[in-house]
């Protein structure tokens, strides 16, 4: 087999060590020496020096949770660096459980079996982790609101059933009250804003209940969590807002998408970046992040269309904009998903739209437009003739003779 990569090395990163393999083939003969590095800033600038002494010029690693991030930072800017997924060196052949796994590495990468995964700039992958983490606190925040809620429910106070938001301005001042000890429903009702609708007889009845003081020591305990998250998704918005300055323009670009919203754009940026010649086209990316049918055919036969795995944090926040576009009328993306929603079911056509808006994405990204509907009424204009077929059948199911002429 050719090789591509004459001085290379393989990286099997772990938590306290490094296990560097030195690959250098020369007139025919292929040298291997390997070497182990502690993962301290001073053992990583050594694995560097000894990397430059045998003239490496590619290092490749795997992507073991995040102990190959200092790895990486260390070495960027001195090597071309590839991030390998460990699912894809498993599957090629070979004998990795008889060998040392920086051997087995190197000798992938020298004959470019290894396929680099996507590894975003520093400033893409600090955006990437405060959106992530403020998406991880407004998660926590709803679960510690739903114990509030059983909490509740088990001292039969039908808060919820009244209030649309417990933790709104009426919702927490009645827990807070509660909380201090105060039982009478009379006084808990004067608490509410005059925006509740309820009427005064239901909101006294949904706050006669029996609360003990294990019910005030859990109300406040979650409360107290809340307030907390709070804070900190206060800090987290205010640190978004100056890393995402040199992504701005981009963002505001993709809030033009129906359904797409200030945050939904922050967290697709922080996903992706915003220079899309990492993807060669449209479909690459797509690919990357999950949203196409994997390849799984026999003899002509196509054996299963489910989706690729990957691209979690991406996919799940598409599909919930993809979902809100849906609802906007008169526009392209939801006159697709009820083109496909007819023929195959919610399921694929929700994709498909998801696809779609990933798409134009990439398109906006790279050329820097604004979103251009097509309009409600794209796939009658694309192919008249389908729309005409389609429309006599319907008006001959119904019992009625059609005769088409053309408009003069």
């Amino acid at each position: 087999m050719e090789v591509l990569h004459p001085r290379c090395g393989g990286l099997d990163v772990h938590k306290d060590t490094v296990v560097a393999c030195a690959r250098v083939a020369a007139d025919g003969k292929v040298g291997q020496e390997v070497s182990t590095f502690e993962t301290t800033t001073k053992g990583l600038l050594a694995l560097s020096d000894w990397l430059s002494e045998r003239q490496v010029t590619i290092v490749a690693m795997e992507a073991t949770g995040v102990y190959w991030k200092p790895v990486w930072h260390v070495l960027e800017g001195t090597f071309e660096l590839v991030l390998a997924n460990a699912a894809h060196i498993k599957n090629v052949p070979g004998r990795k459980t008889d060998v040392n796994d920086a051997t087995w590495i190197a000798d992938l990468l020298a004959h470019g079996l290894i396929r680099a995964s996507f590894v975003p700039p520093t400033s893409t992958q600090e955006l990437r982790t405060l959106t992530r983490t403020r998406k991880q606190l407004v998660r926590e925040r709803t679960q510690h609101t739903q114990r509030i809620q059983k909490t509740l429910e088990d001292a039969n106070l039908k808060i919820s059933s009244v209030i649309s938001d417990i933790l709104g301005q009426s919702g927490r001042a009645m827990l807070n009250a509660l909380i201090a000890g105060e039982t009478d429903p009379e006084k808990l009702v004067a608490l509410a804003s005059k925006r509740v609708r309820a009427s005064r007889e239901s909101l006294v009845e949904s706050l006669r209940g029996r609360v003990t003081s294990h019910h005030r020591f859990m109300l406040k305990l979650h409360l107290t969590q809340v307030e907390a998250l709070e804070m900190a998704m206060d800090a987290i918005e205010a640190e978004v807002g100056s890393v995402l300055e040199p992504f701005r323009a981009k963002a505001e670009l993709l809030i033009t998408i129906p359904g797409i919203s200030d945050i939904v754009a922050q967290a697709v940026v922080s996903e992706i970046g915003i220079d899309m010649s990492r993807f060669p086209t449209s479909g690459h990316l797509i690919s990357w992040a999950g949203l196409c049918p994997k390849n799984d055919e026999s003899a002509g036969k196509r054996r299963s269309t489910r989706l690729r795995k990957g691209g979690s944090w991406l996919k799940t926040i598409l599909v919930q904009s993809a979902w809100a576009a849906t609802k906007c009328k008169d526009s392209y993306l939801r006159a697709q998903f009820l083109r496909i929603k007819s023929r195959r079911g919610p399921k694929k056509a929700i994709m498909a739209v998801t696809a779609s808006m990933l798409t134009a994405i990439y398109f906006m990204l790279r050329d820097g437009v604004a979103y251009r509907d097509l309009g409600a009424d794209h796939f009658d204009r694309h192919d008249k003739s389908k729309t005409i077929t389609r429309l006599v059948r319907k008006l001959k199911t119904l019992g009625c003779d059609v005769d088409v002429k053309q408009a003069a």
